[in-house]
């Protein structure tokens, strides 16, 4: 028999992470999660994946810095001599005004959440040209495909809108490759750092009525890296409940 697909979930240890992660290992793939430092939640993520995932394996790694992306890329290649689906799910968040960003965190946020992908996506390519098929996923945000006014997110949307031309240019220079990427957006999704203000506030502005859950930001991303999408590339799918359609 064939080896299973393998799949890299970066930041994969938590929240909508975590949820890719399950989606994939019960659609068959082997699993590699992620994390920056939270040695912790890695271990409970481990945990939850094993039953569904024996060979499953987290890495650790700063994935905004390239070396350590690099490296990482380089373990899950040297283990599993392959790499067939890359979800880029990290993505710090800040709520600041352009003023008040500092020079630290608006290199941070920006590096994190777009130089990261790039790095990534750089360092996995090689391997899946030469498999002549692949699937990248990147995670964006609410809407980010349509540029807007951000006052008190500016540097966290600056790098989610500039997410979407990576995706849309690795597209159409990796589709000839066999090689799929395309983007997903969560909306306001429950996940370990909503609060209850979030839960009270929030349902009122969206169309549907209630916060999202991690699995089903999941099954788009399955369907995505599936044969069923096995057409579909450059494309940005919200999941958003509506919210500013």
């Amino acid at each position: 028999m064939p080896e299973p697909p393998v799949a890299l979930v970066t930041g994969g240890t938590r929240g909508i992470g975590l949820s890719i992660a399950e989606r994939l290992a019960r659609a068959g793939k082997t699993v590699v999660v992620n994390y920056h430092a939270n040695k912790e939640a890695a271990a409970e993520a481990l945990e939850t994946l094993r039953p569904l995932c024996s060979a499953v394996v987290a890495v650790q790694a700063d994935v905004a810095v390239p070396a350590a992306a690099q490296a990482m890329i380089e373990r899950v290649l040297s283990r599993f001599g392959r790499l067939d689906i890359l979800v880029n799910n990290v993505g710090p968040f800040l709520v600041r005004s352009p003023i008040d960003t500092t020079v630290e965190e608006w290199r941070y946020l920006l590096d994190a959440n777009l130089s990261s992908a790039f790095y990534c996506a750089k360092f996995a390519l090689p391997a899946m040209r030469r498999q002549k098929s692949g699937n990248i996923i990147n995670l964006g945000s609410l809407n980010c495909e349509t540029v807007r006014g951000a006052p008190t997110t500016t540097a966290y949307n600056a790098a989610k809108a500039a997410l979407v031309v990576l995706t849309k240019s690795l597209a159409r220079t990796e589709g000839k490759y066999g090689i799929r990427v395309n983007m997903v957006n969560p909306g306001f999704i429950e996940t370990y750092a909503t609060t209850e203000e979030d839960r009270e506030q929030m349902p009122p502005s969206i169309p549907l009525g209630r916060l999202g859950r991690p699995e089903e930001v999941a099954a788009t991303v399955g369907y995505l890296v599936s044969d069923e999408a096995a057409y579909v590339t450059g494309a940005i799918i919200n999941v958003h409940g509506g919210l500013w359609s």
